[in-house]
């Protein structure tokens, strides 16, 4: 059984972290969680989990590093196009920041330029840059529409999550076939037309071939 991490009164700083714990490394934190519930840390199935667990949650929170502004300002092109551009289906996977548990769904993101567009690979991307964060599904709707909005200023940004969290699926209330549909709509998107054809064009039944 490994040794408990020995911390003597740890002191709470005002951003609400705890002195005395940086000496440590994540590894070994993770360790003690281990302890702490329950397990031996030393048991043959257990000795590579902390290093494994620590490169997880880099990935799963990589976001933190990524620049959405940079990557979506590397492909920006002028084009005389107005109508209606929606990438749809894009898979998504997040950690919520109450629980730390997995919500995963599918996100559909619409702009209407106005001189400006986007490399199409460039929104799975930057839904991808926010989503390996801890999150929050309205905040992570809301952030995808407004970094589109300041990078390219079109006529409107729409976008809608449906996800299922597993903080309500596993614990809690237990319903296991929920879901949560969260919606952003900026400029011409909070016209009812735009909005409706956006939100028909997301019901839409995607085709498996073109």
């Amino acid at each position: 059984m490994a040794t408990p991490i020995a911390v003597s009164k740890p002191i709470r700083r005002a951003t609400g972290t705890l002195e005395g714990l940086g000496e440590f490394s994540t590894q070994e934190m993770y360790r003690e969680l281990l302890s702490r519930m329950g397990e031996d840390p030393g048991r043959d199935g257990l000795l590579a989990t902390p290093d494994r667990a620590e490169k997880s949650m880099a990935f799963l929170t990589k976001g933190y590093k990524e620049d959405p502004n940079k990557i979506l300002r590397g492909a920006l092109f002028e084009e005389d196009y107005d109508e209606m551009v929606l990438v749809k289906d894009i898979e998504m996977f997040s950690l919520c920041e109450h629980h730390m548990l997995p919500f995963f769904g599918r996100v559909h993101v619409a702009y209407i330029p106005k001189g400006k567009v986007i490399g199409l690979s460039k929104i799975p991307r930057l839904v991808e840059v926010f989503a390996r964060r801890l999150q929050v599904q309205e905040r992570l709707t809301r952030q995808i529409a407004d970094a589109i909005q300041e990078a390219i200023a079109p006529q409107g940004v729409g976008v809608v999550i449906e996800a299922r969290h597993l903080c309500m699926m596993m614990r809690g209330i237990e319903k296991q076939h929920s879901s949560t549909v969260t919606s952003a709509m900026v400029g011409c998107f909070r016209d009812k037309e735009t909005r409706s054809e956006f939100l028909s064009l997301v019901r839409e039944p995607s085709s498996g071939s073109l």
